[in-house]
C-alpha cells in the first residue's frame, strides 16, 4: 500500500501540476528551490516571487483576445490592477511593465500615482479609474491630477452627490464613469451593494446632471463589480446582463458613453483540485456584450477588468517551520509552527478563507491528519482544513533531522493590507522577514531582502517605550 504523502498527492489530483513539482524530494515553486531559500534566510518567510505577475497578465490578455477574435467583437481591453490588493511599489512597478491600467479606492491611492508618475513608471495617458466611496480628500486629489493634465483619469461615481466636487474644482474637460449598485446574492445580509447608484435612477441622473454638459464632463463608463467574484451561474449573468442591458438604453441618448468596466472578481487556484475555465467564462462575458449591443443596435463598448487577486495572488507564498508537535487527545494531533495565523494570514482567521498548503520536505515520509497552530495565546489562532477538504494531512514527524516545512502558497492579495505591514501584531509576534525574487537589469533571476523580520526594539518605539 502507498502510504507517503507524496503517493497521497499524486492520487489525489494530478501531479505535478503548473507552479508545483517535488525535484530531489523538495518542493519546487515556479521552478524555486525552495528549500535553498529557506536555508539562506530562515524561516518564518514571506516569499513573493515577481515574474509571476505578468505571466497572470499576459494570460488574461490573450485570453481576451482570443474572445474579441472569436466573436469579432469591435471594441477595446484594458487590464487594471485594482491597487488595494498589494499596494507595494514592487507589485504595482511589476505589473505596470506589462502595459497596463491602474484602479484606486482612497485619496492616498492618488499619492502612489504621482510617484509612478514621477518615477515615469506611468505617463499623462495611463488610464486611473477611480472607485469607492470618496471624501473631499479623494475628490480633491482626483481633480488634481485632472487639472495637471492626466488626461485618462475617470471618477466612477458611488453616488450621485459626488458629481458636485468636480462641478465645482476641475478645470478641464473630464471623463467620468458610474457605478451600478448590484443585487447582492440571496445569502447575504442586504438586499442590495451599499456602493454605487440605483439602476433605476441612473437614467434619470444622467439626463438631469450630465446631459447638456458634454463640453465640461462626459459619461464614458458605467461600472460593476460583484463581492462573489466573476462565476457561472444565474446570479452573476442576471447582474452582468442588467448592467449591459442598461448601457444600451443609455448609449441611444449618450454617444460619448463607450466603456463597460466589469470590475474583478476572477478566481485564483488555493487547492490543487482548481479547476475555473477562464477563457469559458470570457468569451461568454464577450459574447453576451456582443449580442445585447447588436440586438439594441448600439455600438459595442470597450471592456475594462480590475484584477487584483488574480494579478498579484498567485505571486506570493508564507513558509513556515513546524516547531512543535503536540498530541492533545485521541483525535487532536497539533502541528506548532513558528508564526502565526492571525498575524500573517489574517483572511484565515477572519473570513475562514483556505490557501493552498503543501510541505516543501518530507514528501517521502508517512502522513497523518494534523491541525495546525499559531503560537499566539488565542484559541482561534489554528488552521484546520482545506479548500478540497474538512481535513488537513501532512507528513509524519519524529524530532529527528530537519525540521517539517510548510508554505502556504497563492497569499499575494491582501493579507498584508489586513493585517497591516509592521506595527504591533497581537501578543507582539513579529512581522517575518520579506524576501523578493524577481529579475535585475540584465534578466537574471535574483532574491533579496526586502524587510527584517520585526524587531522587539522597533515594536517598543511604536508602543511608545523608546
Amino acid at each position: 500500500m502507498n502510504n507517503s504523502y507524496y503517493d497521497l498527492v499524486d492520487q489525489t489530483f494530478n501531479f505535478p501540476q503548473e507552479g508545483f513539482d517535488v525535484k530531489n524530494e523538495y518542493l519546487q515553486f515556479n521552478g524555486l528551490d525552495l528549500k535553498a531559500l529557506i536555508d539562506k534566510y530562515g524561516t518564518p518567510m514571506k516569499l513573493s516571487y515577481l515574474p509571476k505577475i505578468g505571466m497572470q497578465i499576459n494570460k488574461a490578455k490573450q485570453m481576451f483576445a482570443n474572445a474579441f477574435k472569436k466573436h469579432k467583437y469591435e471594441g477595446e481591453y484594458y487590464y487594471c490592477y485594482c491597487t488595494k490588493s498589494s499596494h507595494f511599489s514592487f507589485v504595482v512597478e511589476e505589473a505596470l511593465k506589462h502595459n497596463i491600467h491602474l484602479e484606486t479606492s482612497f485619496a492616498y491611492d492618488i499619492e502612489i500615482i504621482k510617484k509612478l508618475y514621477a518615477k515615469k513608471k506611468i505617463n499623462k495617458e495611463t488610464y486611473i479609474i477611480c472607485n469607492g466611496f470618496k471624501q473631499k480628500n479623494y475628490t480633491k486629489r482626483i481633480a488634481g491630477l485632472i487639472n495637471t493634465g492626466f488626461k485618462n483619469v475617470i471618477p466612477v461615481l458611488d453616488n450621485i452627490a459626488e458629481l458636485e466636487d468636480y462641478r465645482k474644482s476641475v478645470r478641464a474637460p473630464f471623463k467620468l464613469g458610474i457605478r451600478v449598485a448590484a443585487e447582492e446574492e440571496p445569502s447575504f445580509p442586504f438586499y442590495t451593494s451599499r456602493l454605487g447608484i440605483r439602476a433605476k435612477d441612473i437614467l434619470e441622473f444622467y439626463v438631469d446632471q450630465i446631459e447638456g454638459y458634454e463640453n465640461k464632463f462626459q459619461l464614458k463608463m458605467l461600472h460593476i463589480f460583484l463581492n462573489k467574484g466573476i462565476k457561472d451561474d444565474i446570479y452573476y449573468w442576471s447582474e452582468l446582463n442588467k448592467v449591459i442591458n442598461l448601457y444600451c438604453q443609455l448609449k441611444k441618448i449618450c454617444p460619448e458613453l463607450d466603456s463597460i468596466n466589469i470590475g474583478g472578481g476572477f478566481p485564483i487556484k488555493h487547492s490543487l483540485g482548481f479547476n475555473y475555465d477562464y477563457q469559458f467564462m470570457i468569451n461568454e462575458i464577450v459574447g453576451n456584450i456582443k449580442s445585447a449591443c447588436k440586438k439594441a443596435k448600439v455600438p459595442m463598448p470597450n471592456i475594462y477588468t480590475e484584477f487584483g487577486s488574480y494579478t498579484v495572488g498567485e505571486s506570493m507564498a508564507h513558509i513556515y517551520s513546524v516547531i512543535g508537535q503536540k498530541t492533545q487527545n485521541d483525535r487532536e494531533n497539533w502541528y506548532m509552527i513558528d508564526s502565526s495565523f492571525i498575524t500573517t494570514l489574517p483572511d484565515t482567521w477572519g473570513i475562514g478563507e483556505r490557501f493552498l498548503l503543501l510541505p516543501i520536505n518530507k514528501w517521502d515520509a508517512e502522513y497523518q491528519r494534523v491541525v495546525l497552530g499559531g503560537i499566539t495565546c488565542d484559541s482561534h489562532d489554528y488552521y484546520d482544513s482545506e479548500e478540497h477538504i474538512n481535513e488537513v494531512f501532512l507528513p509524519k514527524i519524529n524530532g529527528e533531522g530537519e525540521p517539517l516545512y510548510l508554505g502556504f502558497f497563492h497569499t499575494g492579495a491582501y493579507q498584508d493590507q489586513i493585517s497591516g505591514y509592521g506595527g504591533i501584531k497581537h501578543c507582539m509576534i513579529p512581522s517575518p522577514k520579506h524576501i523578493i525574487v524577481g529579475h535585475d537589469k540584465n534578466g537574471k533571476l535574483v532574491d533579496w531582502v526586502y524587510a527584517k523580520e520585526q524587531t522587539a526594539q522597533s515594536m517598543l518605539k511604536i508602543l511608545g517605550y523608546v
